[in-house]
């Protein structure tokens, strides 16, 4: 679905982000991006999704039905619900009533069904999270892109945030990059996981996950946590 080969960053003032950066995401995959924080996950997703050029390498994607989620919320204050994950179709110049529906049906798969009409401020920090993602799926992505979406919420929010995720990449058949600095939320969402090695950023491990991780308490979930973080010591060590 998305392939980057050789990918190099560099920033103004000489700080290089990425340096040969190379990894693909098949289709239907849910991959997570995870290392420390400054290795460049985050310029790698900007890049993957066009929102950022690379100075070296390629990009090549098998669809621009992208989705993306940022790490804040990023909604319009002044607008409500309903318009805020109507936004993409607005922009598509889809005709209202038909964007109104699929907005709304996108807010009724992240559970907020009865708050069409509430506007950001009214809102909780997981409930407008919740509408960034339905920004996300009113499109209906091939390709859904995070960048840390549930870093700055309470554990239980992430916890229900996650599963809802783990829902909707099944029911949907999306593929997924998601980027992470937690161990325990990749063990658990993803089928594969990429770790980042410290900057300049670059692949230091491919860990496929083994299926049973259907609890976060699971042994397969938890024989995945050790993997993962036994490839992050060796990363860091490096």
């Amino acid at each position: 679905m998305i392939a980057l080969s050789g990918v190099g960053k560099r920033f103004a003032g000489g700080v290089e982000a990425l340096r040969d950066l190379s990894f693909a995401v098949a289709d239907g995959e849910f991959v997570s991006l995870l290392g420390p924080s400054g290795c460049g996950k985050s310029t790698a997703l900007r890049i993957a999704a066009g929102l950022l050029r690379a100075d070296a390498g390629t990009v090549a994607r098998a669809s621009e039905a992208i989705g993306f989620v940022f790490q804040d919320a990023t909604l319009m204050p002044w607008a409500d619900a309903l318009a805020n994950a109507r936004l993409p179709l607005d922009l598509k110049g889809m005709p209202r009533a038909e964007a109104n529906q699929r907005a709304a049906a996108a807010l009724a798969r992240v559970g907020l069904s009865g708050f069409e009409k509430a506007v950001p401020r009214e809102l909780s920090g997981g409930m407008r999270m919740r509408v960034s993602l339905a920004r996300a799926l009113a499109a209906k992505p091939k390709l859904l892109l995070l960048d840390e979406p549930f870093a700055a919420l309470d554990e239980i929010t992430r916890w229900r945030l996650g599963d809802d995720l783990r829902r909707l990449w099944r029911e949907d058949g999306l593929t997924v990059l998601f980027v992470t600095h937690s161990v325990g939320e990749s063990a658990f969402l993803s089928s594969r996981v990429l770790v980042i090695g410290p900057r300049p950023g670059a692949v230091t491990a491919d860990i496929a996950l083994a299926d049973g991780r259907d609890t976060r308490l699971s042994p397969a979930t938890i024989a995945a946590q050790a993997a993962i973080s036994a490839a992050l010591t060796i990363a860091d060590a490096a």
